[in-house]
């Protein structure tokens, strides 16, 4: 998403300040150290859901240009028609409240006509008009008292649940497009965009379905004008194709055991944390056809013969298993002849650059990130690949032990898990992105391992240790997981009413609003409040 924004400025020999934020008061500080040389702002995911103008206190003249995929939009940013300008597709479906519903001009109290020039009147008119003015006055307040309950429900109905919409790193290819400055690399990124999206449970199925044949009629496009062009056989060129791929994490970058062991899908269905389900991995790998001692080598490394017809072989034997949906449209790149990547292998490894525990700041952690996107910085990629498998071989562990040792338990409206400071790889979980994985991951392969049906109904709630000197945690709040899910959540509103009814000390900071950093020692009342608000 940066790396296009950056791409489109580079065309047109633009200067700018790339700053990274990841929550609130970043973006704050960061506007007040640049606002003086200034006058337009980018916001690239993030600073849609919130009234910019009244966090950031701005300059008449300064103008922000806001492409963000989270929803719903803060309606004040909607209806301004000066300093916010929104960057969203047309076809994204806002719902946003009319003006007149939530927006009123402040009408000037009238002047009572009681005035001396009327001295001649007889007290009896005089109190008429008197009795008419406190008539008319009673019947605007309680106007305005309807109004304003109504505009309360109107807002509370908009703002209830947190979502998102279509992905930013699309909406930047989108505007390429029009400029007619769409590269290939920019549509690599914007596929990237899109699959984090889906990764992250972000967007409904059919909503990626459908970007997915956007992006495919981009690809199309490209490659027939690629035919033309004298680069088509450069050694470092670019070529995307779209796939009808394995639902396995990585599994070209690794061997076809470990990506089977440790892909959500694969581990919630076949229970992997228990003997059971390891002996029907078993059965699956003999029914598929495939010797153990192939399977658990790398899979570049396996026989060619294997290879040809594995996916159709892999998805016969896993709807044997209950395992409808083993394929999944997606796209991979080439570059030149040796590199070959999924977008979802791109999309882990750049997760886990980002929140990887080995680089000392965020802006590092960042600008390590960025940089794996470009094809020149091959060997970071490759280095986020291996920091994604041991990320995802945590995230199964930490599954296992949550399940086996009965860490889930029912609050009655909500599921609730808690990591213990001292659990093994708990330092990869306190940051957001990575904590809310494990957190779906986790609510997944619950559901397919309990025998409670109201449980599989509910959604979850999880605590991971965020600093031990300073006694926080941070929270985050995933939606039911059901076949129907809108992917739409309550928990950043609930999270809001419950820390401000107990005075527990909790930190809105982040740009999901479903996540949030809390004292330890408040974490009993803020449960009890958020078992009481969601009753």
């Amino acid at each position: 998403m940066f790396s296009k924004t950056e791409a489109l400025f580079q065309c047109d020999h633009v200067q700018y300040t790339l700053v990274p934020v990841s929550g609130w008061q970043e973006l704050e500080t960061a506007f007040l150290e640049h606002k003086e040389q200034f006058r337009y702002f980018i916001l690239i995911n993030c600073g849609a859901n919130v009234d910019l103008l009244d966090i950031l206190q701005p300059d008449e003249e300064a103008v922000f240009f806001v492409c963000d995929t989270h929803r719903p939009v803060n309606v004040v940013n909607v209806y301004s028609d000066t300093q916010i300008r929104l960057l969203i597709k047309q076809d994204d479906d806002l719902e946003v409240p009319a003006y007149e519903d939530i927006f009123r001009d402040e009408e000037e109290d009238e002047e009572h006509s009681g005035n001396e020039g009327d001295e001649g009147s007889e007290p009896s008119e005089k109190r008429t008009r008197l009795e008419e003015e406190i008539a008319a006055q009673t019947l605007k307040r309680r106007q305005r008292r309807e109004w304003e309950a109504r505009r309360r429900d109107v807002l509370f109905d908009y703002e209830q649940y947190e979502y998102h919409g279509t992905s930013a790193a699309m909406v930047m290819f989108d505007l390429a497009w029009l400029m007619s400055k769409d590269l290939s690399d920019m549509l690599w990124w914007a596929i990237v965009g899109l699959t984090d999206q889906w990764v992250q449970d972000k967007i409904t199925q059919v909503k990626y379905v459908t970007d997915v044949g956007v992006l495919q009629r981009h690809v199309s496009r490209h490659s027939h004008r690629r035919e033309d062009e004298a680069h088509a056989l450069s050694v470092d060129c670019a070529r995307i194709s779209f796939e009808y791929d394995l639902r396995l994490a990585l599994y070209q970058h690794w061997s076809l055991h470990d990506s089977l062991c440790n892909t959500c899908y694969t581990a919630a269905r076949f229970k992997l944390w228990s003997l059971h389900g390891q002996k029907r991995l078993q059965e699956f790998l003999a029914d598929v056809g495939l010797p153990l001692k192939q399977v658990k080598q790398k899979f570049q490394s396996m026989d060619v013969s294997l290879k040809e017809n594995l996916r159709e072989m892999i998805e016969e034997s896993a709807n044997k298993f209950g395992m409808k949906d083993m394929r999944v449209q997606t796209f991979s790149v080439h570059f030149g002849f040796k590199h070959k990547f999924l977008a979802s292998d791109v999309v882990f490894a750049t997760m886990s650059l980002m929140e990887s525990p080995e680089h000392g700041s965020g802006t590092d952690s960042f600008t390590q990130a960025l940089d794996s996107l470009s094809r020149g910085n091959l060997d970071k990629l490759y280095h986020g690949l291996e920091l994604a498998k041991r990320q995802l071989r945590a995230t199964q562990q930490t599954i296992a032990s949550c399940l086996c040792t009965n860490l889930v338990v029912s609050q009655g409206p909500f599921l609730y898990c808690a990591l213990m400071e001292g659990t093994p790889d708990v330092a990869l979980f306190s940051k957001p992105a990575s904590l809310s994985l494990l957190s779906r991951h986790l609510l997944k392969s619950f559901v397919c391992s309990t025998k409670n049906r109201r449980c599989k109904l509910l959604p979850l709630v999880m605590a991971a240790p965020l600093s031990a000197e300073q006694g926080t945690v941070t929270m985050v709040g995933i939606p039911p997981e059901t076949d129907s899910s809108d992917r739409k959540n309550f928990f950043g509103r609930a999270f809001e009413k419950a820390a401000e009814g107990t005075n527990s000390r909790a930190l809105h900071n982040h740009f999901d609003l479903s996540v949030i950093e809390l004292k330890a020692e408040d974490r009993s009342k803020f449960l009890d409040a958020l078992v009481t608000l969601l009753s």
